[in-house]
C-alpha cells in the first residue's frame, strides 16, 4: 500500500465505500455499500479498478483532497461542480493527478451523491468483509466514521488494470438522474392495497422527506391504507416499499434493516435505485408499474454500459 492522497477538507458527509458486505445479512448486518452502485462500479473500471473496490461517496459537498503522490481517479454519480488546481475537470472521465494537485469541489449542480475512485483502488478498515463505512456500527472504511480533516487515503501498488487517462463513459449511457421516475414491480404484499391504494401508489407523487438516510427514505404525498391481519417478519431488500401504519411509504435503501413485518407494496428495480439515490428532500418522485421482464432488460442494459468499460 501507499499513500496517496490526504483530506484537506471532508466536505460534508464523505465515507468510504464499496460494494457492501451481502454474505452478513444472514447475521441481521445490512449490506450497505454504496448508495448508487452504478456511479460507484463505473468509477472503478473508469481508472482500471474492479467495481468492488472502494471509493469515496461524497453526499451533498465535496472533499479538498491534495495528491501525495501521481495518481489516475474518476469523478461521477452527481455533480459537484469538480476542479483540479482551479481548473474545470471532466466528469465521468479518468484524470491524472500529479503530486501536489488539489481536487476540490466549488458547489453542488445536481444529485446527491458523487464517487470519486482512485487506481488501485483506496484501503481502509475491513469488517464482515467489506471496506463499507457502516456509521451505525462504526465499523468499516475509516475507523467507521465520515472522512475529516488530516486522514491519509492509501491505495494498492498497483490498479487491476494499465491506468488509461480520458477514458470516459458517454452520456448516452448513464442513468437519467433528472427523471424522478422509479420503476417497481408490484410487491407481495401489493394485494393489501384496495384498487384506490394501488392507484395512489402508481398514479400520484410523493415527496422525499426531510426524515431520509442511507437507511431509508420517508416519503410524504397521499396515504396508503393497507388490510389484513399483522404480519411475522420477514426478509427485506434494497428498493422495498414498506407502508407503515401511518400510510406514508418508506423507500429502503442501502443500510436498511435486514427484516420486518410492514408490508411491502411494491419494489423499486434494481436499474432504478441509481436514479433514488441521487434524490435530495424535497424532490419528487413517482413510482411506476413494470413487469419482471421489463426489468431484467433495463438492469441488462446498465450491465452492457458497464462492460463497455471493461
Amino acid at each position: 500500500m501507499r499513500p496517496v492522497l490526504h483530506v484537506e477538507a471532508p466536505g460534508l458527509f464523505t465515507t468510504v465505500q464499496d460494494l457492501g458486505r451481502l454474505s452478513a445479512i444472514s447475521a441481521g448486518v445490512p449490506q450497505g455499500g454504496a448508495m448508487d452502485r452504478f456511479a460507484h462500479s463505473a468509477a472503478n473500471l473508469l481508472v482500471g479498478n474492479h467495481p468492488g473496490r472502494a471509493t469515496l461517496e461524497c453526499t451533498l459537498r465535496g472533499p479538498a483532497l491534495v495528491a501525495d503522490d501521481s495518481c489516475l481517479v474518476a469523478i461521477t454519480g452527481a455533480d459537484f461542480d469538480a476542479h483540479v488546481n482551479g481548473a474545470p475537470v471532466p466528469m465521468w472521465t479518468s484524470t491524472v493527478l500529479g503530486a501536489g494537485d488539489r481536487l476540490s469541489f466549488a458547489s453542488r449542480r445536481s444529485g446527491a451523491r458523487a464517487y470519486i475512485a482512485v487506481a488501485g483502488g483506496i484501503e481502509a478498515d475491513r469488517w464482515l468483509g467489506s471496506q463499507s463505512t457502516y456509521v451505525l456500527a462504526a465499523r468499516g472504511g475509516m475507523s467507521g466514521r465520515p472522512l475529516k480533516a488530516g486522514d491519509v487515503l492509501m491505495v494498492s501498488a498497483e490498479a487491476g488494470k494499465p491506468a488509461v487517462p480520458g477514458c470516459r463513459l458517454d452520456a448516452n449511457l448513464r442513468p437519467d438522474y433528472d427523471e424522478h421516475t422509479l420503476y417497481s414491480i408490484a410487491g407481495p404484499h401489493a394485494k393489501r392495497l384496495s384498487a384506490e391504494g394501488l392507484g395512489l401508489l402508481f398514479g400520484t407523487a410523493y415527496t422525499l422527506s426531510p426524515a431520509s438516510d442511507r437507511m431509508g427514505y420517508r416519503l410524504e404525498g397521499a396515504p396508503l391504507v393497507t388490510t389484513g391481519e399483522e404480519l411475522l417478519s420477514f426478509g427485506l431488500v434494497a428498493g422495498a416499499v414498506q407502508v407503515p401504519h401511518n400510510g406514508q411509504p418508506i423507500l429502503l435503501m442501502a443500510d436498511h434493516q435486514t427484516a420486518g413485518g410492514y408490508p411491502v407494496v411494491a419494489t423499486v428495480v434494481s436499474a432504478s435505485i441509481p436514479i433514488a439515490a441521487q434524490l435530495l428532500p424535497g424532490d419528487e418522485l413517482r413510482f411506476r408499474e413494470i413487469g419482471v421482464e421489463r426489468a431484467h432488460q433495463m438492469r441488462k442494459a446498465l450491465e452492457s454500459a458497464l462492460d463497455s468499460l471493461r
